[in-house]
């Protein structure tokens, strides 16, 4: 049982990364913090989604010396494209999201010389 647990240890990093930032983003008060612990979940995900696509002694799906010779093509010698395209395009959208969640802490910040959640209720309540 035990050998299986290990076996399996990138699971349980990923297991790990994602109750890290799940805590960041539903404990800490700071936006900034929250942000980070979504970054962190986010790439935890990424990372699963990259490691299940990845197979053992499989190759990319670019078939060299292609049209000069005749090639047998076989799926299993090549590595799923399909979880690094999907990742990728998560990637691009993590990246944005960040970008923009940013600017909006920014903007946050400037409003209310604050990026703590309780200050910035008070605040908000007390006009």
């Amino acid at each position: 049982m035990l050998e299986y647990i290990i076996s399996k240890y990138n699971y349980w990093m990923y297991i790990v990364l994602i109750l890290i930032g799940f805590y960041a983003m539903m404990a800490k008060n700071n936006l900034m913090k929250k942000l980070i612990g979504m970054g962190i979940f986010q790439w935890a995900i990424i990372f699963y989604f990259m490691s299940i696509g990845a197979k053992k002694g499989a190759t990319t799906h670019i078939i060299s010396g292609h049209g000069a010779t005749q090639h047998i093509v076989r799926a299993v010698d090549f590595v799923n494209p399909l979880p690094s395209v999907l990742m990728l395009t998560a990637i691009v959208v993590g990246v944005a999201t960040t970008g923009i969640s940013l600017a909006i802490l920014i903007a946050i910040y400037r409003r209310y010389g604050t990026l703590e959640e309780d200050e910035i209720i008070k605040k908000e309540n007390s006009k």
